[in-house]
């Protein structure tokens, strides 16, 4: 997978922690979180291929997703003269490519924080699938301004917190016809969302990653159950799971304070 990955750093000092976001995210999701980080840990927020400023792709493959984040850190973040091997942190999505490129590139990794969802093919297809296709149906001829965006969701999505957090996906784009853009590859999404629920197991063969993992796992969500454990301690021997209490799915939004101190304890000075 040949695609531009648009990248913000935050912060100039401690270690380098690298944040991959989830469906429908983009980096800056991730932007107080990495301020909050700082001084101790410097960030770099990965915008992933179809999602935000990187490029579009033609299909939603993990092993390609993976191996053009790891390509970008070899070529920077990661490269021995800017400090080697960083953290990753991982959710969702974004969890299932960290997996994967800490599988495929293990020198690249020092600890890994996987947040909420598990190697293996998860459930939500549904609840995804209905978002990508009201977001896909919004008549963007009708959006004058953003707030038009959210009441005209407002039917299909109730949730006043995920209707904010889809349209950050929508940008003002005067080129465009309607004025307006989905920044989101939605269709490419929308057609390969079985691919984006499934973990390419087969491929990965016996792989394991001998390093620190950090499993955080939000209480009220069905992402990381009991019976996943024998899979995610196959992968990763060394996995400390956390259940972030009153935290669903987006565990990083819902309970920010708890998600930056596990970070903190997990990847600061003093973890090795």
């Amino acid at each position: 997978m040949t695609v531009a990955l648009h990248t913000t750093e935050v912060g100039t000092t401690g270690e380098r922690v690298v944040f991959l976001h989830g469906l429908f995210g983009q980096g800056r999701n991730f932007t107080q979180v990495a301020k909050a980080l700082e001084p101790d840990l410097r960030s770099l927020l990965v915008d992933l291929p179809d999602h935000g400023r990187s490029g579009w792709t033609e299909r939603v493959d993990y092993l390609a997703m993976a191996d053009a984040v790891a390509e970008a850190l070899r070529a920077g973040y990661a490269d021995p003269r800017s400090g080697g091997p960083v953290h990753l942190v991982g959710h969702s999505m974004g969890g299932k490519v960290a997996m994967v490129l800490a599988l495929r590139h293990p020198d690249l990794v020092r600890r890994l924080v996987v947040v909420d969802i598990s190697p293996v093919l998860s459930d939500g297809e549904s609840e995804f699938g209905h978002l990508l296709d009201s977001l896909a149906g919004l008549d963007l001829t009708q959006v004058h301004r953003r707030d038009d965006a959210d009441r005209l969701l407002a039917g299909p999505i109730p949730d006043e917190r995920v209707r904010g957090f889809l349209l950050q996906n929508l940008r003002s784009d005067p080129a465009a016809d309607a004025g307006w853009r989905w920044q989101a590859h939605l269709a490419l999404l929308r057609r390969d969302l079985p691919t984006i629920a499934a973990f390419p197991d087969a491929a990965l063969g016996e792989a394991t990653f001998d390093h620190p993992v950090l499993w955080l796992a939000g209480a009220r969500s069905p992402y990381v159950r009991p019976e996943h454990a024998a899979t995610m301690r196959r992968y990763f021997p060394r996995t400390t799971l956390v259940t972030i209490k009153d935290a669903g799915h987006w565990v990083h939004s819902e309970q920010p304070a708890a998600f930056v101190s596990a970070l903190r304890v997990f990847l600061g000075p003093r973890s090795g």
